[in-house]
């Protein structure tokens, strides 16, 4: 299922309300099949390698991005294996390459911007991330519209010298939560949601805050497994775990995410925090398994989908540039190239 190119009706009366709702649904739950921090099963992501893993498939073998560093980094000796969901593979900025065309991996995504950058070259470049993927995926096939993606683990061996791996939003169920808070938000701007300032988080009773934070700290002990794995596999390789660039800012924002996200001021907030925690779960496991936590939150301060058009890293609900709504433009992915170029020391900050 591919996120629809359709801008959500403006909810202007009660008449509109339904088909507002309707909209607004089908757009998050569209992106979650595309894989945001957590779909599938109940989570927010999504995208991935070619079926064969084949290095004419991958991003370095089609026209090359420009660097995303300008000053470079070391050469890379040995391979590169990326592995992810959609937020590492790039669903719908072009050029989108590879198979299964399910996974939607892009030639300008974070993977392909650091192959470049460490001047890794084309046979020995492995994005193997896919749009939708959970952390099951790593180690088992994952079915998409096209065919299925291999165990993403296939594509490590003893030679890989870098590992990036971008994932876990899925599992959590995180798109679930959005599309319950975006319509939260709208039944409140029709005045049917009561006076809260935050009716998403309100609507959560205790358990089902509590059922939240299990799964993200189920989340961080499967990646931790997952890394140990990674680990096995490519015994030589420098691992590092990127966590999600903010969605959405600390606060409100003004207008800006209710005109853009359909979210209730204080269920910004709520999702921030929600998204946070994810990060900050995903940063525990990798110290646990040895591995490097890239944070790409940071730098993507003021870079969320309720910020202008001209400096956003994330797409909103109906994104202004190529991307899917709710997941990384071009200058995101580049954003997030920068943060694992500076994590290998590389001389340059953003490009």
């Amino acid at each position: 299922m591919k996120p629809p190119r359709t801008k959500p009706p403006r909810v202007r009366s009660l008449r509109t309300a339904a088909g507002a709702l309707a909209a607004t649904g089908a757009l998050l739950l569209s992106a979650a099949c595309s894989g945001g921090p957590g779909t599938r099963a109940g989570g927010p992501e999504a995208a991935a390698p070619s079926a064969t893993g084949s290095p004419a498939a991958s991003p370095a073998a089609t026209a090359a991005p420009p660097p995303a560093s300008r000053g470079g980094a070391p050469a890379l000796r040995g391979s590169y294996v990326a592995l992810g969901d959609s937020y590492t593979s790039g669903p719908r900025i072009p050029p989108q390459h590879g198979t299964p065309e399910g996974c939607e991996r892009s030639g300008r995504n974070y993977p392909a911007l650091v192959a470049r950058a460490l001047r890794v070259p084309a046979a020995d470049f492995r994005d193997v991330s896919c749009s939708g993927a959970v952390i099951a995926d790593l180690a088992s096939p994952q079915g998409v519209p096209g065919g299925a993606n291999p165990a993403q683990f296939s594509a490590l061996s003893p030679r890989t010298a870098l590992v990036t791996v971008g994932i876990g939003g899925n599992d959590v169920g995180f798109i679930q939560v959005l599309t319950r808070c975006v319509q939260a938000g709208v039944m409140r701007g029709l005045g049917l949601g009561g006076g809260s300032a935050a009716p998403c988080r309100d609507s959560y009773t205790p358990a089902g805050l509590g059922l939240l934070q299990r799964r993200i700290d189920t989340a961080g002990r499967d990646l931790e497994a997952a890394l140990g794995e990674v680990r096995r596999r490519a015994p030589h390789a420098r691992v590092l775990v990127l966590g999600y660039p903010e969605l959405v800012p600390a606060s409100g924002a003004g207008t800006a995410c209710s005109s853009l996200m359909g979210l209730a001021p204080g269920d910004v907030a709520f999702l921030h925090d929600h998204e946070r925690r994810l990060d900050a779960a995903l940063r525990r496991a990798a110290g646990a398994a040895g591995a490097r936590y890239v944070d790409t939150r940071t730098p993507s301060r003021g870079r969320d989908a309720c910020s202008p058009a001209a400096v956003r890293w994330i797409e909103p609900l109906s994104p202004a540039s190529a991307a899917a709504p709710v997941h990384p433009n071009a200058r995101g992915e580049r954003g997030m190239a920068d943060a694992v170029l500076r994590s290998l020391g590389a001389p340059d900050g953003p490009g």
